[in-house]
């Protein structure tokens, strides 16, 4: 056989005690947290915390309130842009064909 150490496999705090060792666990609320989806989760904070009015679902990832009948909408996000959509945000087709004139003009000059 091997030749193991004693306490392989266990965890701290693990073992008879219980309780007694460690103290008594705190005073606790359990909270429930409803999503758009329909998602149902329940989370225990100590008794004196702030308890917050959003958290995340942790099935879809989704704000959840503790409202069952009126759950928070996601936020809209706007779709990533690109370099060149911020570009003709802020250049007109005119302007834009004037410097391309004047690059095109610089480069067959050289």
């Amino acid at each position: 056989m091997g030749s193991g150490s004693a306490i392989r496999g266990s965890r701290v705090g693990a073992g008879p005690m219980g309780e007694a060792e460690r103290g008594e666990a705190a005073p606790r609320v359990v909270i429930g947290y409803y999503c758009s989806e329909g998602h149902e989760s329940h989370t225990s904070f100590a008794h004196d915390a702030e308890i917050p009015v959003e958290w995340d679902c942790p099935k879809c990832g989704l704000p959840a309130g503790t409202d069952k009948d009126n759950p928070p909408v996601q936020e809209k996000h706007a779709p990533y842009k690109t370099h060149l959509a911020y570009v003709k945000e802020r250049r007109t087709d005119s302007e834009g064909k004037g410097l391309l004139d004047e690059a095109l003009a610089r480069v067959r000059g050289k």
